[in-house]
Parts: structure tokens; sequence; C-alpha cells
């Protein structure tokens, strides 16, 4: 059977996928275009404001990804107790003094890291924006918090749109917010990097703030910690908040790496991961879909109904990178020339496109493989896979021919794709083997 056929055969299955997964779709979306705003107006503003934003965030995510994994399982937790047709909603209390408990910790982390960067080797005209960005950026982990475990508690209830509506009104303040702060405007003085940071912070607390009103009418002031809850919620996504560390850890540690090179190849990584992700949004996107979907009837121990969503997902996302693969391999000057036209940046970016451009359809595969075992409460075997593509096969592989064959930026953009590659495979051959287990167990 064919993609097309199957495509035929699951057309209730997609639909709801779709359904789903556009308001995730915007969401995310509105989240990339937000750091693609600030990548925009940096670059426009000097290389040495990219370069520094670039590694400054690099080391910010590297921190915060860890709370984001941690709160990534309210939504795998409930979804799958609406499926047993367990009560909800008195969670929401503990949720939030969750995320805040989160934010103070990860705050805190963030604000040791700035005195540490005078000893980090970088070029010294970057390294007091890079602590001014830090610095500031830490106090916006708050609003990003309460934003993120609201957003989660209403994805597991399939409420995506109101979340998604305060991240384009969020996408817009920013991008007013960001240029007027970096340049200047009437009476407001031209603030460079900081101006970036604080438009962030602003941003940030404005989101969490509003969804915090919007939800308020469903907290119930009683049980403001359920402990077995928190215990869920840490056991299903310690292992998350692991492998987004490590992944994120990845891609960042490679920006720091070219960075100590020269602030140029770390500003080209960026532009590069701001474009391959805005595309990894989609099958994300429905791979989060998926993970509900099958989370409520994995509760419910419908096993046809799990096979249908994943398969259907999958496809789904395959095919658009694919597509979106197509895009970048005949056209990578121009999608690349649409952040810089620096000659220099562009000569290191068209072969980076090249490169992604074959790995996006992997990309896409692993990522819903990934959901399907998320939405299966298996997270502790989708992050050591994670793990093990990224630091046991992609960056050695990367670092080798960075450093030993001198292939530098795009030696570790190789070294990224064989990861995917590899994640592919694993991620297959785990669900199959989960899938017929779950056919005999759920049957019987």
């Amino acid at each position: 059977m064919n993609i097309t056929e199957k495509i035929k055969n699951n057309k209730k299955y997609i639909t709801d996928i779709i359904t789903l997964s556009i308001p995730l779709i915007a969401g995310n979306i509105g989240q990339i275009l937000i750091g693609a705003t600030d990548v925009f107006i940096a670059a426009k503003h000097a290389t040495d404001t990219l370069a520094a934003i670039s590694i400054a965030n690099s080391i910010i995510f590297c921190i915060l990804v860890i709370g984001l994994g941690l709160m990534s399982a309210i939504s795998i937790v409930l979804s799958n107790y609406r499926g047993n047709r367990k009560p909800t909603k008195k969670f929401l209390i503990s949720s939030i003094n969750y995320a805040l408990v989160l934010a103070v910790i990860f705050c805190l982390i963030t604000l040791l890291m700035v005195p540490l960067i005078d000893r980090l080797g970088f070029e010294q005209q970057l390294v007091p924006m890079i602590k001014e960005y830090i610095f500031i950026c830490s106090f916006s982990l708050f609003g990003m918090y309460i934003y993120q475990c609201l957003k989660e508690f209403l994805l597991a209830h399939e409420i995506v749109n109101f979340p998604n509506l305060i991240l384009i009104i969020g996408l817009v303040l920013n991008a007013v917010l960001a240029y007027s702060l970096v340049f200047g405007f009437g009476p407001v003085p031209a603030l460079g990097v900081v101006g970036l940071a604080l438009a962030a912070l602003i941003v940030r607390t404005f989101m969490g703030v509003v969804l915090f009103i919007y939800t308020f009418r469903f907290i119930r002031f009683e049980n403001l910690f359920d402990t077995g809850y928190i215990k869920q919620l840490l056991k299903i996504g310690s292992p998350i908040g692991a492998a987004m560390l490590l992944e994120f850890l990845g891609f960042n540690l490679i920006t720091i790496l070219v960075g100590k090179e020269a602030g140029i190849l770390a500003a080209t990584h960026n532009i590069a991961v701001t474009i391959t992700s805005t595309a990894y949004m989609i099958p994300m996107s429905v791979s989060a879909a998926i993970a509900i979907k099958v989370g409520y009837y994995n509760g419910a121990k419908i096993f046809s109904e799990i096979k249908k969503y994943s398969i259907s997902g999958t496809l789904m996302s395959v095919l658009f990178m694919w597509v979106f693969g197509l895009f970048l391999f005949f056209f990578p000057d121009k999608i690349f020339g649409i952040f810089t036209s620096e000659s220099r940046m562009l000569q290191l970016g068209v072969p980076i496109m090249h490169i992604a451009a074959l790995y996006l359809m992997f990309d896409g595969f692993q990522v819903c493989l990934s959901g399907i075992l998320k939405g299966l409460k298996m997270t502790k075997v989708a992050s050591l896979c994670l793990i093990s593509g990224y630091w046991l096969f992609g960056l050695p592989f990367g670092f080798v021919l960075a450093y030993h064959y001198h292939m530098s930026l795009i030696g570790f953009w190789i070294g990224l794709a064989v990861s995917f590659l590899f994640l592919s495979v694993i991620f297959l051959s785990i669900v199959a083997k989960k899938f017929a287990k779950l056919r005999v167990e759920f049957s019987g």
C-alpha cells in the first residue's frame, strides 16, 4: 500500500490530528518567530549583536529547557487521566505551584552563569553583551514557565486556541518592543542587546500573566501541592527534561564551540538553526497531538485507535519535511538570505542548508515516533534514545569531522544528520515491539 492509499484510509484520523495540530503549529511557529525576530533585528543591528545573543541564548536555553521538559509531563499525565475518566482540573493549582518552584530554581542557576562568562574564552567585545543579556533574561523564566505550564494543562484538555492567540499577540508585541528598544524610537534611547533582553522579559511576563487570568476560573484552592501528582510529573518529566537538556546542549554546544573560533560562525549557526527549527515546529506539533491522542486511548486501552493516530500523524510529518527539504535544497541562498546579505555568512550557510535538506525527513519521522512513546508514558526509553543519538553518534562524529578533518561548522551539521538517521531506526524498532505487545495486552 503506497502513501496515497494510506492517507485515504486514515482520513478521519488525519483530520483529527490536523484539527488538534493546527493551533499547536501556530503556537510553536509563533515561539520560533519570536526568536527569529530577535535574530533578524540583531543581524540588522550588528554582527557582534547577533553573535552575542546567539551565545547567550545557547547558555540560557540549556538551563531553562530542563524546566520545560519537566512541565511537558503535565499534558501527558492529564491526558492519560482523562482517558481513564479521572478528574483533572483539580490539579491546576498544583501545576502552577510546580512551575513557580521550577522558575525559582532555574532563574538562580541562570544568574550564577553570569560571572562565569569572563572565563569561557569568548571574543572580548562580546563578553559584556552576553552577560547583560543573560542577567535580564533570567527573570523572564517566571512568565515563560507559568505560560508553558498553563499551556500544557489546557493542551491535555484539547484547549489550544486561546494560548496561541496570546502567543500571536506576544509575537507582535515582541517585534515592536525589540525594534524600538534596540534602535531607539522617539524618547526611547537605542539600547542594543539590552533592548532585546528587556523585550523578552516584558513579552514573556505578559504572556504568563494573561494566560493565568484566563485559567483562574478553573483553579480550586485546595490541595495546593498534590504530592502523588507531582511525583507522576517528575517520573514522566525527568527523562524528557534530561533529553531536552542534552538535545539543546548538543545544538548549543556547537554554537559555543564555533563561537570561540569566530563570532560569525556562531551567528551563521544560529540562523541555520532558526530556519530548520521553523520547519521542525510542524512535526513537533503533530508529535504533541499524537502524544495526546495516544495518551487518551492508552488510558482507554483501545489499541486500534493508538495505531491509526500514530500512522496518520507520522505520514503527515514525513511528507511535510520532504517537501520543505526540497525547498532548502534548491533555494538555499534565497532562504538563508532572508536573515542576512553578508557574503561570508551566505558562503558558510548555503552548504549547511544542503545538509539540512537531506536529513529533515528523518527528523520529522523520529520526532513523531518519540511522540508515540511519550503518549504511552515511555518517556525514559524515548529520552535514552535521544541521548544516545546525539551524544554517542551525532556529536562525536561531528566533532571528529570539525576538528580532525578541519570541516568546522559543516562537520558538526553532518554529525547532526547522522544522529537523526540513527534515531529514526531505533525509535521505529521500539515502537514496533511496543505495538506488538499492546495488540495482545489490550485485546485480552
